[in-house]
């Protein structure tokens, strides 16, 4: 589920209410909001044709120019696949034309600006088409992400003049803000306890939880494994860039009672991966049997295994430990002092975009995975039953769906993992840290991970 459809859903029965007021003319009925209200006027002028006038805020842009922003998007804003499916916020305003449309934007937004001016530009031809080139407007304020008094004035005359067809000014004394309770529709503010019935979206997604459940279960598992193999593999593989890999031994050194390689390669085009390949300290060469290592983290957080390490070296394994896209030597510089990994950070800005795509970064290091086992073919001439995965923590989810994939592989041991989608989602409450890393879209309409075990254990059977 989305969470931009029960916003929309609540805006639309707000002009529900609204038409079966006696003092209200349903012909002219405006909409206007900042930032997450320009997000939700933004959708009401997509959807709902019974809004005659909009006045977005601080929300129109474009996707191209919002990539290089720092500042991830709410939840709400997430739309996923559409950028793919190559919709953009030309098509908000477009969905408008004729009908009048005043964009309200800030000079020091985290939306970028040039995305503004160009959106307009853009579209502005489409009511000059109609002889209507008054009725959309660009306003712009001197100002940081608000929603400021003199664009509080220009949304007046606007929808005063469309919408009565008599502009009107108002002072700066006769603007001013309303008490947000005296706006609330219930004594609390809230619907839940208050209204017979109410549901939140934890409800929601536990129902749609139990109807997916029910639908894979209805399938034979034969049916249902082929169906699963197909899905992951065109998720995991779409629109990559495969190249060679290139590697480059960039350390050969002794450290810890380990003989390590440092290396980089290309995991697909313009994306490097990195790993440290530990041997142990009698061997001068990396021995053919690999342990592919997948843990939060990366070469970050190598101390934390140190004897685990020892102990998979000691069978005459060598080791990889995997930095898959974003992690250890390949972490991006935090933005704005936030944590990478954590809530608003560049990671989730990462996925976030990764979504719109109708990608994830979940489904791109699957994808680093399998390529690392590719890189150990080329490079050291692995062959099948020579690599094995490790799997430790929420990061092992990446060597779990990679080794569904990969016929190469069939041995694969799982340590505190994440255990089940359907578990995570179905909890009210759950830690978000770093969340997004490892959100795989529609998978549980397809399978959970408890399958992808059962799945992986009769391959190895069978081999």
């Amino acid at each position: 589920n989305c969470m931009a459809k029960y916003f929309l859903h609540d805006s639309m029965r707000a002009v529900d209410y609204l038409c079966k007021r006696k003092e209200v003319d349903p012909r002219k009925i405006g909409v206007t909001g900042n930032s997450g209200g320009g997000l939700q006027t933004a959708m009401m002028m997509i959807c709902d044709d019974r809004i005659a006038a909009a006045a977005p805020g601080t929300f129109i842009m474009n996707r191209r120019t919002n990539l290089y922003a720092t500042v991830h998007q709410d939840n709400e804003q997430l739309w996923p696949k559409m950028s793919k499916e190559g919709f953009d916020h030309e098509d908000v305003l477009l969905m408008m034309a004729p009908k009048p449309v005043l964009i309200l934007s800030v000079k020091y937004d985290f939306f970028p600006i040039e995305g503004t001016r160009q959106t307009a530009e853009r579209t502005k031809r489409f009511w000059e088409l109609y002889g209507r080139a008054d009725c959309l407007e660009l306003f712009e304020e001197q100002s940081k992400h608000c929603y400021t008094r003199n664009m509080a004035r220009k949304a007046a005359e606007f929808f005063s003049l469309h919408l009565s067809g008599r502009k009107i000014t108002p002072r700066d004394d006769e603007i001013e803000e309303i008490e947000p309770r005296l706006l609330w529709c219930t004594k609390s503010g809230q619907v839940k306890g208050e209204i017979e019935g109410a549901r939140g979206v934890h409800e929601e997604n536990a129902d749609t939880l139990g109807l997916l459940e029910k639908q894979r279960k209805s399938l034979p598992d034969g049916d249902l494994k082929d169906r699963a193999y197909k899905w992951l593999k065109k998720t995991v593989f779409a629109d990559r860039r495969p190249c060679e890999t290139n590697m480059r031994l960039t350390g050969d050194f002794m450290m810890l009672d380990f003989r390590i390689h440092d290396i980089l390669w290309w995991a697909q085009e313009g994306i490097f991966n990195h790993a440290i390949i530990f041997t142990g300290e009698d061997y001068t060469t990396v021995k053919k049997l690999f342990t592919i290592a997948v843990w939060d983290g990366g070469t970050e957080n190598i101390r934390l295994h140190l004897d685990w390490l020892r102990k998979e070296c000691g069978l005459g394994r060598s080791v990889v430990v995997l930095d898959v896209t974003g992690t250890g030597a390949g972490k991006p510089n935090p933005a704005g002092g936030n944590d990478p990994l954590d809530f608003c950070g560049i990671i989730e800005k990462l996925a976030y975009d990764l979504f719109w795509l109708g990608d994830s970064l979940a489904a791109m290091r699957t994808y680093d995975v399998i390529k690392s086992a590719d890189m150990l073919q080329e490079w050291y001439g692995a062959q099948k039953g020579d690599i094995r995965f490790y799997a430790y923590g929420r990061y092992g989810v990446y060597a779990q769906l990679a080794v569904f994939l990969d016929d190469r592989i069939d041995d694969i041991e799982v340590v505190d993992g994440m255990g089940s989608y359907a578990e995570w989602v179905g909890a009210r409450h759950y830690n978000h840290y770093d969340i997004n890393s490892v959100i795989l879209p529609e998978v549980l309409k397809y399978f959970d991970l408890p399958d992808l075990e059962r799945w992986t254990a009769e391959n190895k059977q069978k081999s």
